[in-house]
């Protein structure tokens, strides 16, 4: 049974880059998504049209991600297609945690991941190359610190009971560094490690950024405020780099890809064949 998988991205996330592309990275499994965005905007408006949109899509199950999704526009958009019968998970960041206990008794489901930090926007010091750079250097750590394998893992478990036509078991995960590692495959010591200081880091950003761009009030002090912010995540996706290196060099990088009925396979040596 093919799955149709619905995304709403509202805001920008650096999950929110790839959350559709890890269901079906090679283009050859039977799955179909829809995903529709609003770009850099999520208030009520823009959500409620894009919900619209996906349900008119025909979803199985629905993914709404966006930065804090306690806001109204998020709120909106996950409330509505819940509504509407369709299993629904919600993915944002830290400050998403204050609703918690609040999806948690309507059912939805949720990934707060912790490390998936506020990007410091201050018109003094953000343009377009400087966002980009920042969610590349994101990425990285939300891939190798085990992240994206948790994601992986816990969507592909949904997916498959509904395609057996069970009732899904949503997901309910505040994703820090331990759950977040414990998914990343390394058999290296030295490389959990480093992967362990990564994540920390890129956690730290958001209370950097959001001292620099809601409570500093003088240019002088919050543009270095948020370049230092920028400058800690570069120095955790370098950890990260170093860490992927370290396995590569035991030739023990895990891998996870779908076979094209959506079974996950794995392998840990690079001339193999998954199983």
């Amino acid at each position: 049974m093919t799955v149709r998988v619905g995304v709403v991205k509202l805001g920008n996330l650096g999950t929110s880059r790839y959350i559709d592309l890890i269901l079906d990275e090679r283009a050859d499994r039977d799955i179909y998504t829809r995903v529709v965005g609003t770009g850099t905007k999520l208030g009520e408006p823009d959500a409620e049209e894009a919900a619209t949109k996906i349900l008119d899509f025909k979803p199985q199950l629905a993914i709404v991600i966006s930065p804090n999704g306690a806001l109204p526009g998020p709120t909106k958009a996950r409330e509505m297609i819940k509504a509407a019968g369709v299993p629904t998970i919600m993915i944002s960041d830290a400050p998403a945690a204050k609703v918690k206990d609040d999806l948690k008794a309507k059912g939805f489901g949720f990934f707060i991941i912790k490390c998936d930090s506020m990007i410091g926007a201050r018109r003094q010091f953000l343009d377009p190359t400087e966002m980009v750079l920042f969610n590349a250097d994101l990425q990285k750590v939300l891939a190798d610190t085990g992240v994206v394998r948790l994601l992986q893992k816990e969507l592909d478990r949904v997916v498959a009971e509904i395609a057996s036509g069970a009732t899904p078991n949503l997901p309910q995960i505040v994703v820090d560094s331990n759950k977040a590692l414990a998914e990343s495959g390394y058999k290296n010591p030295y490389a959990r490690a480093k992967a362990f200081a990564a994540f920390a880091a890129a956690e730290k950003v958001g209370d950097i950024d959001v001292l620099g761009c809601f409570v500093q009030k003088e240019m002088e002090q919050y543009v270095i405020t948020v370049a230092s912010a920028h400058e800690l995540l570069r120095a955790a996706a370098m950890l990260c780099d170093e860490a992927r290196e370290i396995e590569k060099s035991g030739d023990s990088v895990y891998r996870t890809p779908h076979a094209g009925d959506g079974k996950v396979l794995s392998k840990s040596t690079l001339v193999s064949k998954p199983e």
